[in-house]
């Protein structure tokens, strides 16, 4: 794979080495840090390709660094670990604007799956914004795939990389009904039931920004027992 460098914000010198030494072996370029603060500033100053980022860290936790970065249009994945396992704890950290989410303990091979399923998605955005495409319309949303940017009622909707690939995908393909397990593997690039919460929890980001009312969504529709759909009135 091309080499990419990956910012390694782990407060646990061993599991910070491990991953960092098995990252190398994969052709990245590897940063480290053990404090949330120093972490932050080298996230923004430096602009990496992929954060991977511990939760409980000193100096600042890593969910407040999520938010920081998230909230200054930073817009770099991020892959978050923590030892933190109960459902409420996964879908904060994606609500907050992360990636993907792994919980400690967990093997190398998924480490690194999840890493390179994050860069094959954006090897896609750049070949993507490189090939001419005509922009998206349905109703008053407006996709600009070029400049990967989203209008609705002439104000710009800030979204995530993986919120607009999700997008995409849907008003792509007007009335085609997806599960989650599919949209695991078309927007994340891999496909693990245990992680479906994933697709919930960046549809449910997704309504908040695009939709008039969430509980009533005009454009991303759920199919009870089923998935989701991008609203049928826009096909054709």
């Amino acid at each position: 794979m091309t080499a990419r460098t990956i910012l390694v914000i782990e407060d646990n010198p061993e599991i910070a080495g491990l991953l960092s030494l098995h990252l190398r072996d994969i052709g990245c370029r590897v940063q480290s840090e053990q404090d949330g603060l120093r972490g932050l500033s080298r996230a923004q100053s430096d602009r990496p390709d992929l954060i991977v980022l511990d939760l409980m860290l000193p100096g600042l936790d890593g969910m407040e660094i999520c938010r920081r970065l998230r909230g200054g249009a930073n817009c770099t994945p991020i892959l978050m670990l923590t030892a933190r396992s109960t459902e409420e704890d996964r879908v904060a950290g994606l609500d907050m604007g992360a990636d993907d989410y792994l919980t400690k303990p967990f093997s190398i091979p998924e480490f690194l799956a999840r890493v390179k399923a994050i860069f094959r998605r954006q090897e896609r955005i750049v070949l993507q914004t490189n090939t001419a495409q005509l922009p998206i319309r349905a109703g008053a949303l407006h996709i600009d795939l070029e400049r990967r940017g989203v209008n609705l009622d002439g104000n710009e909707i800030e979204l995530t990389a993986t919120e607009f690939d999700l997008l995409v995908q849907f008003a792509s393909n007007p009335g085609r009904v997806y599960t989650r397990p599919q949209l695991l593997d078309l927007v994340w690039g891999h496909n693990n039931a245990s992680y479906e919460h994933t697709v919930n929890s960046h549809i449910n980001r997704l309504r908040a920004k695009i939709e008039q009312d969430p509980a009533k969504p005009d454009y991303v529709m759920t199919v009870w027992g089923v998935g989701y759909k991008f609203s049928d009135r826009f096909s054709g």
